[in-house]
């Protein structure tokens, strides 16, 4: 089985405020799997650190009230294209983000509010039949 694994659980320093989500039992678990790294925001031409995202009303919108969904679907697309590529067959994405978020995500009022929907990414995997999951659900493979 190959995975896929957001880069920024991996420890790489790729969110939004220049951090990452490091997990490491996920990273236990990757240790003698076969697997890449991706981050659709970075892909799609977004720069480290950036200004917060959220999407509200299909618009994937910045802290600032800008229209940043171009970046979110150029990502998507991209980091699906190398999924393909590599005959990708699990998808591990960080919870809660606009481009990862699996199931919820922030409402787009920057409250911190979740709603259930999916990311922009996790959307486009799910709707490619590519299993999707949160870092937390590893534990159940």
């Amino acid at each position: 089985m190959k995975y896929a694994v957001s880069a920024c659980l991996m420890g790489i320093n790729c969110k939004y405020d220049g951090g990452n989500n490091e997990h490491i039992k996920l990273q236990e678990f990757l240790k003698d799997k076969e697997y890449i790294l991706i981050c659709p925001e970075v892909a799609g031409g977004m720069s480290v650190p950036r200004i917060p995202c959220e999407i509200k009303n299909g618009v994937v919108l910045n802290r600032h009230g800008e229209d940043m969904s171009e970046y979110f679907r150029l990502g998507a697309q991209k980091e699906l294209q190398k999924l393909k590529k590599h005959k990708i067959d699990v998808v591990i994405l960080q919870p809660r983000s606009p481009s990862c978020g699996i199931g919820q995500i922030y409402d787009g009022s920057f409250t911190k509010t979740l709603i259930q929907k999916n990311g922009i990414f996790a959307q486009a995997c799910i709707n490619e039949n590519i299993t999707v999951l949160s870092p937390d659900d590893v534990i159940y493979l």
